[in-house]
């Protein structure tokens, strides 16, 4: 008897020890293409893309060097604000395709070496959820899946003075049970209540389904909007200019978002992918988090509580209209001097919420994707950023699709639409950009794709495409860019931006000219230390200096507006 239990207690400690998490940090030197998957490419003509559209240009991501895409949300949704508005969790809606198509996708993504991560949005449902609709009912355990209160004023005013992201209260009134019930997006996306531990079972269940299917990890939405001040204190006022009553800026949001228990949720769903993958002995799952703040200590907080990647959205959002050389040196300094010294940075170029990068800066159209590139750690970039794909302003008041813009009117919704940086992407030159067979897309593609679009530029000896499938490739293969040493600096009164990247044998420079009408000239001999000459790997698109070609680095003269990314070989004297 003694013997068998020896027997069974042997078993049972191998059973624990047998897993292992593969291949860690597969991700640190990534480049993440986010797919808009409505966008994408359409397969049956109804001018919305889909997952066989996706299938059918895997080769593009292939072909660009790409081996890790995000897609935006596919779950079951009435649509409302572009599939962030869910009805399951564990289907797929059926304007992308079914679940069948899902898996079909993923095995032929895996087949090609390219991972998968899915959008996971766990901060609210649709109103149409079955959740929602038993929670209004006061049905057994739903009627606290979500948050419901009283009303101030004998129920006839909201709980409290809470303004929605997308403007107004972000309470509205429930006739059936007589309560308000809180939103942080529209009034058809409730928030999903976390203080109820049943919800965060079911939502353990909806990461395992996914796991199961093959994904290689998520990227979490909304994580600062998880929870809220338990006793609905009223916010105070942002006092920040030009922002009125009703609009989300109005407000300071201390007391909805940022809270400690959004952190330690992350870091809960983290140990449920990682328990995963040592359990099943696969590779490393990822976790991504989205979070919009101007609280930069807010965003790094994350990387301690098992965010790989705390999305960096500081070109985004602390970049202004002046565009200077000294605003791009001090977001990259900031964000690189205050990393956790085991943790891998992170950049964004632009994403589905924000417009284009190439719009930001129409004259240096790819600054933020080279940057991306060339720096330490993960580039994080959106689908159409590796042909320069811009905002369309030409949507129509009738045409727009964006809740957050449709809340306004005809007079003030390009203000806050997102529609603009959607629009399809751009193949090629025939009908709507051979993105779709439709009479219509839904959204009007840019009237600019006879000219800008892939076709065109994997013919071009010089494109947008080939600048970044360049870098890709370089992100890939230089130790330099793996691992080598950074420099941030400016020059010339911060008319020039140096980036530097330093190895023993080679030195890779971006050099950045930002007066658009005077030329500039620098020594890069503190950048290229012991070269006399640098060869030219890319430069602005359109400009008159070649690729390929050399130039003397003590003198080196940087055309107006123009960018170039320089590197030298240091041979060691024998």
């Amino acid at each position: 008897m003694l013997i068998w239990k020896l027997y069974y207690t042997f078993l049972f400690i191998i059973g624990l020890t047998v897993g292992e998490i593969k291949n860690k940090g597969w991700w640190k030197n990534e480049v993440f293409y986010q797919v808009f998957p409505r966008s994408f490419m359409d397969s049956n003509g109804d001018g919305i893309g889909d997952l066989n559209g996706i299938i059918s240009k895997l080769d593009h991501f292939v072909d660009s060097g790409i081996t890790a895409i995000w897609m935006s949300p596919i779950y079951s949704s009435p649509m409302i604000d572009s599939g962030y508005d869910i009805t399951n969790f564990r289907d797929v809606d059926q304007i992308f395709g079914t679940i069948h198509d899902f898996e079909k996708l993923v095995q032929k993504a895996k087949k090609l070496g390219i991972k998968i991560i899915m959008d996971f949005v766990p901060n609210h449902t649709s109103i149409k959820h079955k959740w929602f609709v038993k929670s209004v009912n006061n049905i057994g355990k739903y009627k606290d899946y979500y948050i419901w209160h009283k009303g101030r004023e004998n129920n006839t005013k909201p709980p409290n003075n809470w303004i929605g992201v997308f403007g107004g209260p972000a309470w509205t009134y429930n006739k059936k049970r007589n309560l308000w019930y809180y939103h942080q997006f529209d009034y058809r996306q409730p928030d999903l209540n976390y203080r109820n531990y049943k919800v965060e079972i079911e939502m353990k269940k909806i990461l395992h389904f996914w796991l199961r299917k093959g994904i290689d990890g998520f990227r979490i939405d909304a994580v600062p909007n998880l929870f809220e001040n338990d006793d609905l204190l009223d916010e105070p006022l942002s006092n920040l200019k030009g922002y009125v009553d009703g609009e989300y800026r109005y407000h300071d949001h201390i007391y909805t978002t940022h809270d400690s228990r959004d952190y330690e949720i992350v870091a809960r769903w983290r140990k449920i992918l990682d328990e995963w993958a040592n359990y099943h002995n696969q590779e490393e799952k990822i976790v991504m988090t989205e979070v919009y703040t101007l609280s930069f200590k807010a965003v790094m907080k994350y990387y301690n509580y098992g965010s790989h990647v705390p999305f960096n959205f500081d070109f985004i959002i602390s970049i202004n209209e002046t565009l200077n050389a000294r605003q791009y040196k001090n977001v990259i300094t900031r964000w690189i001097a205050n990393l956790p010294s085991d943790k891998s940075a992170n950049w964004v170029t632009s994403n589905h919420d924000t417009g284009r990068s190439a719009s930001v800066d129409p004259i240096r159209p790819n600054i933020r994707l080279i940057l991306s590139l060339i720096l330490p750690g993960i580039s994080c970039v959106y689908y159409g950023d590796e042909i320069g794909m811009e905002n369309n302003f030409n949507i129509t008041w009738e045409q727009t699709q964006d809740p957050q813009a449709c809340r306004t009117d005809p007079k003030t919704y390009q203000k806050v639409s997102r529609d603009f940086s959607r629009t399809p992407f751009q193949w090629d030159d025939t009908m709507n950009a051979g993105f779709s067979k439709a009479r219509k897309t839904w959204l009007p593609v840019h009237k600019n794709y006879k000219i800008l679009n892939l076709k065109n530029q994997k013919f071009e000896p010089e494109s947008h495409f080939k600048l970044f499938k360049t870098l890709v490739a370089l992100k890939k293969s230089s130790e330099t860019l793996k691992s080598g040493s950074l420099i941030t600096d400016t020059l010339n009164n911060d008319k020039v931006l140096v980036v530097s990247r330093q190895s023993s044998n080679e030195s890779i420079v971006f050099i950045v000219n930002f007066s658009d009408d005077v030329s500039q000239n620098v020594n890069l001999n503190k950048y290229l230390p012991g070269a006399v000459r640098a060869t030219v790997i890319i430069s602005s698109v359109g400009s008159n200096i070649r690729w390929g070609t050399s130039i003397k680095v003590p003198d080196v003269e940087l055309p107006p507006s123009i960018m170039l990314l320089l590197t030298s070989i240091t041979v060691e004297s024998t």
